[in-house]
């Protein structure tokens, strides 16, 4: 049953995160940052389906909050996420008519949408086993920090399915390119760190003890930034994957004009001005 996250501030439906409890994954926020830990460290931080519920609603909920401006996703263990737990989704499925797969199907799908939709950027902090549904959800992440021994792997074949799962068919070429987004998708064999990060997949590579940290003050660094731009740079990368290049141009003008009327906008002309670093506060 999909829970309600509900607003804690009155005025519209804006949103305070920091005291959100979280019942299948860790949430915390800190410094305007929040972190998803995916805390299932003894089976390498498989999904459920109540986890996937909430993965989606918090992310929906993240659109109106007002204390969070970026995200990072990890594991628990030195692993990111093995995918869909074999016994609590897999097995069941086996089980559901085609109406019943297909709702699960669409409520996985929601968990990328909401990532895509919700205006912070998200950092997908990757380490150890990134497969399956998980590596879905790293894809899914605006930005991808990696370690050397993380591996990433889109299992889905290796199970009897399609590679088209919660959007990869749409999204890993445009991440990797189409030949290589093939080549994962068809075989599901694992993308290594070094590879990962030679193919464009990683944005970078940390050491296993660095990378959650790195991922924290990058994510630190956007949401101490021009955070309602930001916002707006997020919406048009997502956008402009439908857009012909005369009609990205004029929406680009038009988001930047709103961009061009906020305060941080002023406030960074006038730092310039004073030879001095701005302070953004997101209006």
């Amino acid at each position: 049953m999909k829970k309600q996250i509900e607003p804690t501030l009155a005025a519209g439906n804006r949103t305070l995160m920091a005291s959100h409890q979280a019942q299948h994954f860790g949430w915390t926020v800190r410094d305007r940052v929040g972190v998803i830990t995916l805390n299932r460290p003894e089976r390498k931080n498989p999904l459920t389906f109540a986890s996937y519920a909430e993965l989606r609603d918090l992310f929906e909920a993240l659109r109106y909050a007002t204390d969070v401006h970026a995200v990072v996703i990890t594991g628990a263990g030195g692993n990111f996420c093995s995918g869909g737990d074999v016994v609590e989704i897999i097995g069941p499925l086996v089980g559901l008519n085609p109406p019943e797969i297909l709702m699960f199907a669409r409520m996985t799908g929601a968990v990328v949408k909401a990532m895509r939709h919700c205006p912070q950027p998200i950092i997908a902090s990757i380490d150890g086993v990134c497969a399956g549904a998980g590596a879905i959800l790293a894809m899914a992440a605006d930005m991808r920090l990696g370690t050397a021994r993380s591996k990433t792997a889109f299992l889905f074949n290796r199970v009897g399915l399609a590679g088209c799962d919660m959007g990869a068919c749409a999204m890993l070429p445009r991440l990797i390119g189409q030949g290589r987004a093939s080549e994962l998708l068809y075989t599901g064999r694992a993308l290594g760190g070094e590879e990962g990060e030679r193919w464009g997949y990683l944005n970078r590579l940390c050491t296993p003890e660095d990378v959650l940290d790195q991922s924290i003050k990058l994510a630190h660094d956007m949401a101490h930034g021009p955070t309602f731009a930001n916002g707006i740079t997020k919406t048009m990368l997502h956008q402009e994957w439908a857009m012909g290049v005369d009609e990205a141009i004029e929406s680009e003008a038009q988001a930047q004009t709103i961009c061009m009327l906020t305060e941080d906008f002023k406030r960074a002309y006038e730092a310039f001005s004073a030879k001095a670093k701005p302070v953004f506060e997101g209006n």
